[in-house]
């Protein structure tokens, strides 16, 4: 059966490839007779197995459009794992038994229910209680069975995830840099949440079980390795696992550690499962984890190096990231030497200083990060002045976290970085200018301000003349300017660079004031927070923006050049924390303070407020096992305790 199903895999790659090949490019690469003959070995192993896979051309998914993702409870709660890097607990761990030992695969939890063989439901992991339902989107999946042969009610877990080469392909599609995808489990959760299955079916998303939770009148041989062979039978790749005990266990683990760096699929680490299904089960849970399994987290490799200097890095908003350039170490078989320290605060706590002896890790085996400062000096020297513009900087708290900001509004970097966004393709989409082009154009005086963009024929000559340009890419570029003359008003309100405002909130905004355009400008602060999705943080933002008298010049000579259409041509984004409510505690890495956190919640449609109570949906702290007043206050109201990595799967952010 496997063997058939492994045959039916082939046989649709091929089988797609041709028709791409055909359709899209206009050339064969085998013959009409070849196509058909194949296509009819497909469609009688189909018959024979009763599995049919969800890409196969025997079938077509149909897209359909939904205006949000309804959410559904899950039977039963899908909990998180404990967790060891050390071999030896997991060795103690797994004691006299069988183990199965698998990946880790960094993706998207997903609960898949068949029932008469057809596939008719499936549900985001969600907090663990709760899910969303993109059964629709599930259905476009490259490598899940739509129709399987086992006639019971069959529901398995598994992972949605994209590819490491997926992934680089997909970014190296997107010329801003900007705008590219952070990692594969954020552009893998925002494909599999979207709104529009279509766009799901281009981001070729896979599906690995990892576990059977019910298959009525079945008998595994209380095997969990059975379980697996079983799924195989139907149609389901399955995460990639290898028997073991004690004795074999460590030498097992050391093999997948050696292809963790070649391996396609995102890993954050092994999963250790107990064989024996009712010794397992006898095990029970503990109130956040289940004990028949295990997760084993690489230990962070770590090189001890000197710091040579702090680096400043200017954004468009102002903000001034330290970045730490040491001397080169070799670390998961790679060089590295430059980790971001994120803010100021970070900066502090380390005890930064040119020639400290610093360790420094890849977080996940990806992101450079500093462990410790082992000499502490302390004597990172804060600059008063912009590196790029040369005005003067200040030092802005927002809580307890210390960032450092540039003031002049002129400023150099903040022009590329604002450029660059207003060219992006969520904004006005002037395809062909590169952060490289808009500097050129900006460090030759060709452009000044956002309306210089649609004057540049009266700079052809000297563009023509630069370097990487030629007639032909003058051209197209001034195509591509023409074009986005005429755009929509979120388009435009979001090209503007307004704090904190992206895509999906400027569509509400616009959308909240009939999509004028002095409606909007004019808006108050407390218009704006009546705005469900918009909190306070971006509402001020929005109305100083507005009252600017340097944007205000801005915008009065921008009108003149774009045609605004009635209202918009987007769909709408999906709004996933509608109606839920966070509290951020502790602090935080992946964003550079609370408030672009508390921003990024808003922006989902979520709100945050300062206390924890009976409304409370997640508190939001790094620090989950924190003794901290609003963590125990959350425990004793039974609400979440979440990390920031959590909270990211929740936003189902794409970079």
């Amino acid at each position: 059966m496997e063997t058939n199903n492994n045959r039916m895999r082939e046989l649709v790659d091929l089988l797609n490839e041709a028709a791409k090949t055909y359709y899209q490019e206009n050339r064969e690469i085998m013959s009409n007779y070849e196509y058909d003959k194949l296509y009819d070995e497909l469609a009688a192993l189909e018959k024979e197995t009763g599995t049919v896979m969800a890409n196969s051309p025997t079938v077509r998914v149909g897209y359909e459009l939904l205006s949000e993702l309804p959410k559904e409870p899950h039977d039963s709660p899908m909990l998180s794992l404990d967790k060891t890097k050390d071999v030896e607990a997991l060795k103690d761990w797994l004691g006299e038994q069988k183990g199965l030992l698998s990946w880790k695969l960094d993706g998207l939890t997903i609960v898949l229910t068949y029932r008469d063989g057809e596939l008719v439901k499936a549900v985001t992991r969600g907090n663990g209680e709760i899910g969303e339902v993109i059964t629709n989107n599930a259905k476009t999946f490259t490598n899940l069975p739509v129709r399987i042969p086992y006639r019971g009610e069959l529901v398995l877990r598994g992972e949605a995830v994209i590819r490491y080469s997926v992934f680089n392909r997909i970014n190296g599609e997107i010329d801003d840099v900007d705008a590219r995808y952070k990692n594969p489990r954020n552009l893998c959760s925002g494909s599999v949440r979207q709104l529009n299955n279509e766009i799901t079916a281009k981001r070729d998303v896979n599906f690995f079980a990892f576990a059977l939770v019910k298959a009525e009148g079945i008998d595994f041989d209380n095997s969990r390795e059975r379980q697996f062979e079983w799924l195989a039978g139907q149609g389901f790749e399955t995460v990639e696992y290898r028997a073991v005990d004690s004795s074999s266990l460590a030498e097992t683990v050391a093999d997948f550690a050696g292809r963790i760096l070649d391996y396609d699929i995102p890993s954050d680490g092994l999963v250790l499962l107990i064989d024996d299904i009712a010794y397992g089960e006898s095990l029970g849970r503990t109130a956040k984890f289940p004990r028949n399994s295990i997760a084993f987290k690489w230990a962070d490799e770590t090189e001890e190096t000197t710091l040579d200097h702090i680096e400043w890095s200017p954004s468009r908003t102002g903000l001034i990231n330290p970045v730490a350039v040491f001397e080169p170490v070799e670390l998961e078989g790679s060089t590295v030497s430059r980790a971001s320290v994120h803010n100021l605060s970070i900066l502090e706590a380390l005890a930064l200083g040119e020639g400290d002896r610093i360790t420094v890790y890849k977080a996940n085996m990806i992101i450079p990060q500093i462990a410790e400062n082992l000499t502490r000096s302390g004597m990172a020297e804060i600059p008063a002045q912009c590196p790029v513009c040369g005005g003067d900087t200040e030092v802005r708290q927002t809580n307890d976290v210390k960032s450092l900001y540039c003031t002049n509004p002129s400023c150099q970097a903040k022009k590329i970085k604002s450029f660059t966004l207003f060219v992006s393709r969520d904004a006005m989409n002037i395809d062909g200018l590169s952060e490289a082009t808009l500097e050129k154009f900006v460090d030759s005086g060709i452009v000044r301000d956002f309306a210089d963009l649609f004057h540049l024929p009266e700079h052809k000559e000297e563009i023509v003349s630069m370097e990487g340009f030629g007639e032909k890419s003058y051209e197209n570029l001034t195509a591509a300017v023409e074009a986005a003359r005429h755009t929509t008003l979120p388009r435009f309100i979001y090209s503007l660079g307004i704090p904190n405002v992206g895509p999906a909130n400027a569509k509400m905004i616009c959308r909240a004031f009939g999509n004028d355009l002095n409606r909007v400008a004019g808006a108050t602060v407390e218009e704006l927070v009546g705005i469900d999705g918009v909190g306070e943080v971006i509402a001020q933002g929005f109305q100083a923006f507005f009252e600017d008298e340097h944007n205000q010049e801005l915008l009065d000579r921008l009108i003149k050049e774009v045609v605004i259409e009635g209202g918009t041509v987007d769909e709408e984004a999906p709004q996933p924390l509608t109606g839920l409510n966070f509290v951020i505690t502790g602090s935080v890495h992946h964003f550079g303070n609370r408030d672009e956190a508390k921003a990024a919640i808003e922006e989902k449609g979520g709100k945050v407020t300062g206390s924890v109570t009976s409304k409370t949906n997640y508190l939001v702290n790094n620090d989950t096992a924190s003794g901290s007043s609003k963590n125990k206050k959350a425990k004793e109201l039974g609400i979440p305790i979440i990390s920031e990595e959590e909270l990211l799967e929740l936003l189902g952010q794409e970079g």
